[in-house]
């Protein structure tokens, strides 16, 4: 019988989360198989709120709104809104792929068959950064435009007729550059200097003190990198973020250990030789890096770690707690030297681990499980959304470096 998720009454932002953790099962080194999905979403939305690993280009923040407030403005009835937004990101997709630059074009090979569309993608990135007004779902959205032409239509006037300041019903930020007249028939990711300025003040107006807000405001374009404590302008971060930085990376080093050595124990299981060997040279190399940051890792304050994970909202499980807890314990006895990949009670941690997540289907347990593994579950170390991140504040300061190409 294939797997089913039910939606009971979850909140939007839960929906998108889990739809996000669907599309990753897909991709290769990074699901959530020890469940420290909580801590590693908490550090990434303090860096870069209203991102998701899903997310491709800054442009999709205006190709969205602009889709929609189109189809506003040619009061299109709430009984066909939905299928005409669909149809006018599909031609967006179309003219996208038709561009000089395609990569991260979402849909460029579904098509008119995608199932997850980029407004969907973007719906909670877009209320993050204040662009969208609407404050619920995407589906009551499309439901509420007949409610919402009426609305507009009852504004408080002035003497003069003109809708009164302060009462204008509004779905969408005010001030959205306008799209060109060829939209969505001809588009680009390229940003103009007045979009990219736009999608700036919005990221400043709404999560100022992110990484994110820095980056876009004192930021400069540079060669990629693999995290972000990597930057080249981390010296010039401010306090708090550094703050935060070097305890996202304390935990993204010592939970990648627990992360390989899972993947060892399926290759072992699987007698994968290749695979085992290999996971036993990353596990070397990850014992190696952190003795050479065992200084650091020795002396970490583990009470202001679990302090700034719960500052963003999220909820950790205290089995999930005692799960890191222990094995960071572990993480700080391997940088004193102590060589952790044969011992049982280590692998104990692990095996219990995986069993209390997914019971019967836990794959270190279950023949058919581990059949379906592919070589690599979740054994990447966790980056908190920084490639998307990326791309996204590289697309920003490439339009606003226009400014000065023009002048």
């Amino acid at each position: 019988m294939p797997s089913t998720f039910t939606w009971l009454d979850y909140s939007e932002r839960e929906r998108r989360k889990m739809l996000d953790v669907i599309h990753l099962f897909d991709e290769k080194g990074t699901r959530d198989e020890l469940g420290i999905g909580a801590v590693r979403d908490s550090f990434a939305d303090l860096f870069f709120p209203g991102t998701t690993t899903i997310q491709t280009r800054a442009k999709y923040f205006l190709f969205v709104p602009w889709i929609h407030l189109d189809l506003e403005r040619r009061k299109i009835p709430s009984s066909q809104f939905a299928a005409q937004a669909r149809w006018q990101e599909v031609v967006l997709i179309d003219a996208l792929a038709k561009s000089d630059d395609k990569e991260g074009t979402i849909g460029i090979d579904a098509r008119a068959s995608l199932k997850r569309l980029p407004s969907n993608v973007y719906w909670q990135g877009m209320g993050a950064w204040g662009i969208r007004m609407f404050p619920g779902s995407q589906d009551h959205y499309n439901r509420s435009i007949d409610a919402f032409y009426v609305s507009t239509l009852r504004n408080l006037r002035t003497d003069d007729g003109d809708t009164a300041d302060g009462h204008v019903a509004r779905n969408w930020h005010a001030a959205i550059p306008p799209m060109s007249k060829d939209f969505p028939g001809i588009a680009t990711f390229s940003l103009t200097n007045e979009e990219a300025q736009y999608l700036r003040e919005r990221i400043w107006s709404r999560v100022p003190h992110s990484l994110l807000a820095f980056l876009v405001g004192r930021g400069i374009l540079t060669e990629p990198v693999e995290f972000p404590w990597e930057h080249s302008q981390y010296g010039d971060f401010p306090l708090h973020i550094k703050e935060q930085l070097e305890h996202a990376r304390n935990f993204s080093e010592a939970i990648h250990g627990a992360a390989l050595l899972y993947n060892l124990m399926l290759a072992e299981k699987a007698a994968a030789v290749e695979l085992t060997e290999d996971y036993r040279n990353q596990l070397e190399e990850w014992a190696v890096r952190t003795n050479e940051r065992k200084t650091i890792f020795i002396s970490w304050d583990r009470q202001k770690f679990w302090s700034i994970v719960e500052s963003s909202g999220q909820r950790v499980a205290h089995p999930t707690k005692l799960f890191i807890n222990s094995w960071l314990d572990i993480a700080i006895n391997s940088a004193k030297g102590e060589t952790i990949t044969d011992k049982d009670q280590v692998r104990r941690l692990i095996h219990e681990r995986e069993r209390a997540l997914k019971n019967n289907l836990a794959r270190l347990d279950n023949q058919r499980a581990l059949e379906l593994w592919t070589g690599a579950a979740g054994s990447a170390q966790l980056n908190y959304r920084w490639p998307v991140t990326q791309r996204i504040v590289s697309d920003i300061l490439k339009g606003l470096a226009k400014e000065v190409a023009d002048a």
